[in-house]
């Protein structure tokens, strides 16, 4: 297809980055128009396209749309607006109501929006993503995907089952868009904390991807949510006769794999240079996969290495709200209740960032971490110990605390342990009791941190009010899922610091992307976690805030961070026209994460993709046919229309014109060009009988002079 992506990314030229490298104040870029290659209803149907009644009257009438839409115009601002006051006029008219049936309330309004309008969903959810990211993601997005099946309206993404085994090859190419750039999937066999939900787990990745472009900027027609349905174990779902996915236990094994290798071989067949995001897999299959794939391809698991991302953050935090240099992390005491795929990764990596502190010479042997499940702690005594949580079971040495034996309770640890930091990553709901925040009220720590990371709010370990009841008004509190802020009295704020990792996945795809790195490795993921780190001023950490607002400009400094990290790594391979060599010597890096950064906007819809086939044969260049920008090219941004003139003949612009067809007539656009044309027109024909249908005697007007301009250059 030569259709241009409905919202590109302001993307710019290698040229234009070199200048940047030393520059600071470019110019700014003007998007080019959008081809559009449906017409009439097709493009009302289309979220990536419509733009309901924005449509101006001159795009009606070249699209088809006249007669379609009511007559009145309206502007972006005033669609805007008018959701805007229909979502606030929901939450006026839902008080009081219960709070489930308002967030699904208010979830529907969103997912009209998104089926309907894509760039309206999006502007609205870039410029309140402090309300809505609570209904698109954590916590609503749990109540959506146990009754997605209930509130399905219109499918989203692509499903590969265990039905499609040896189709997949082809059924990747089912999916419209020419280019991906970004893939979150799910097996649906452990949503956030509400276990195994099946096919119903598809909304984790559509709301994963919605933070992608509202966060990152990445361009909506390029991300692409997936869903692996091998079946469930869930009773409930099988016996519901709404149910939409296969009724069938779960596949295991080498069954099971076999079909997470033939979607990864598909992707890797049409997108090669996708970044693949595993999400909300059951623990057994999240570190299989991780360890199966991230050597080779670009893919990373978030609930191990974003959450413990998002966790190291945290605690770095901590360190520093304590008045204590970064350097004194080592000696952070951490109990870690629950033992999954989140808590294993966040022991990997702040034992990582451990061992690389700069001054600290620790052994591979140092344990700082006392690690509980459904058994209590976890000690080297334990029989059939997991092989990924062995490495951090508590043994025999001086570090260890005599009285605690193999599944000491919670409330023993704590009061034995005295930990700087408690976290809780367990999926259970009310674990941090009151005898065990009355106990981290005894830590060794001046500012106790409590970590409740579980998703969703109902499954949080404890809630802010009730740490600084029981720990103190120094206590540091973070959560998984938005909570408000405590009031203290006396005018102090006790903060309810989210700990979630839309604060950091969408700087790692996006530096991942950016850098064209061949796979994420843990120190592109541990340089986004500091980024994140360091953010706060030391002012609001001291105040107990441990991150900041969620926008795209922390976004580009992770991505920034994440690019940087791949640079040195020399895992870098470039992303468009940009190369590697550019990358390290780039000295704006977060500028050039922000300038790659989708703006959403209506955008000027040219007329139809028959013109542009012919027209983008005359956009010529160095050296002879320069790469189709597929516009049409009186409608091009001065800065796409702008040729080189030291290039040509050194000439100047005011010989533009005569320059323009000397080096048309110097590349003697040949022969082939005309087969071209020809095979352009017969393969199109059906088309371009329509076009002349709806506009008569302007579409030879207009094909004619580049039909004979061609075969006349061609002799």
């Amino acid at each position: 297809m030569l259709a241009s992506a409905a919202r590109r990314s302001c993307r710019r030229s290698s040229s234009q980055i070199r200048r940047l490298l030393g520059s600071s104040a470019p110019p700014a870029v003007v998007p080019g128009p959008c081809i559009v290659p449906k017409r009439g209803n097709d493009i009302l149907n289309d979220p990536w396209y419509n733009k309901d009644t924005a449509f101006p009257t001159t795009e009606r009438d070249r699209l088809g749309l006249r007669g379609l839409l009511p007559p009145r115009v309206m502007s972006f601002k005033e669609q805007y607006e008018r959701f805007i006051n229909s979502y606030r006029s929901l939450e006026n008219n839902t008080r009081g109501e219960p709070e489930s049936m308002v967030a699904l309330a208010k979830w529907r309004i969103l997912n009209r929006l998104h089926d309907r309008n894509e760039t309206l969903y999006f502007r609205v959810l870039i410029d309140n993503i402090k309300d809505f990211a609570p209904v698109i993601y954590t916590p609503t997005v749990g109540l959506v995907c146990e009754n997605y099946s209930g509130l399905f309206r219109r499918p989203r993404g692509m499903y590969f089952s265990a039905n499609d085994k040896g189709e997949m090859m082809s059924m990747i190419y089912n999916w419209p868009a020419e280019k991906v750039d970004m893939i979150v999937v799910t097996d649906g066999s452990r949503i956030l904390g509400l276990g195994d939900l099946g096919v119903q787990g598809i909304g984790i990745p559509i709301g994963k991807l919605d933070l992608y472009v509202a966060a990152a900027g990445i361009n909506p027609q390029k991300v692409l949510p997936v869903m692996l349905d091998v079946g469930t174990n869930n009773k409930k779902l099988l016996e519901d006769k709404l149910y939409l996915g296969l009724r069938q236990p779960r596949l295991e094994g080498e069954e099971y794999l076999a079909i997470v290798d033939e979607f990864m071989e598909a992707v890797r067949a049409r997108w090669p240079k996708a970044v693949v995001q595993f999400e909300d897999f059951q623990m057994k299959w999240a570190f299989e996969t991780l360890e199966r794939y991230r050597n080779r391809f670009c893919t990373f698991n978030d609930d191990i290495q974003g959450t413990a991302g998002v966790a190291l953050a945290g605690l770095l935090g901590a360190v520093r709200a304590q008045g204590l240099p970064l350097q004194d992390f080592p000696n952070q005491k951490i109990v870690v209740v629950g033992a999954g795929s989140a808590g294993i990764g966040v022991l990997n990596m702040a034992k990582q960032a451990s061992l690389r502190m700069p001054g600290i010479h620790i052994t591979e042997g140092h344990n700082q971490f006392w690690v509980l499940d459904k058994d209590g702690l976890i000690t080297k005594a334990r029989e059939g110990l997991d092989p990924a949580v062995a490495g951090f079971a508590r043994g025999s040495g001086p570090d260890e605390i005599p009285d605690l034996q193999e599944g000491a309770s919670l409330v023993e640890v704590v009061k034995k342990v005295k930990p700087h930091a408690l976290l809780g990553l367990s999926g259970v709901g009310g674990i941090f009791n009151e005898e065990v925040l009355k106990a981290m009220k005894e830590s060794d720590s001046p500012r106790p941190a409590v970590f409740a990371m579980s998703n969703p709010t109902t499954k949080a370990e404890c809630t802010p009010d009730d740490v600084f009841k029981h720990v103190g008004e120094n206590a540091i509190f973070a959560s998984g899922s938005p909570f408000s802020n405590v009031a203290l009295g006396n005018g102090k704020t006790g903060y309810a610091n989210q700990a979630n990792n839309m604060y950091l996945f969408p700087g790692i795809g996006l530096g991942a992307l950016l850098s064209g790195a061949r796979i994420i490795s843990d120190g592109m993921l541990e340089a986004g976690a500091e980024c994140l780190a360091s953010y706060i001023t030391d002012d609001d950490i001291q105040k107990g805030i441990l991150f900041p607002p969620v926008s795209r400009h922390i976004t580009a400094q992770v991505g920034a961070a994440v690019l940087r990290a791949a640079v040195a790594e020399d895992l870098a391979e470039g992303c468009d026209d940009v190369g590697p060599k550019e990358l390290a010597s780039m000295s704006e890096v977060p500028y050039y994460e922000e300038i790659n950064i989708t703006s959403l906007k209506f955008e000027p819809m040219a007329m139809s993709e028959v013109l542009t086939k012919l027209t983008v044969l005359l956009t010529v260049g160095n050296g002879g046919l320069r790469r189709s920008k597929n516009v049409v090219p009186h409608l091009q941004p001065p800065c796409e229309q702008k040729i080189n003139r030291e290039n040509l003949t050194g000439s100047t612009e005011a010989d533009a014109p005569d320059i323009l067809f000397e080096r048309m007539y110097q590349t003697r656009i040949c022969f082939g060009c005309l087969l071209l044309t020809i095979f352009h027109l017969v393969a199109h024909m059906e088309s371009i009988f329509a076009e002349i249908d709806a506009h008569g005697p302007r579409i030879w007007l207009c094909i004619a002079p580049f039909i004979c301009l061609d075969m006349i250059m061609s002799l």
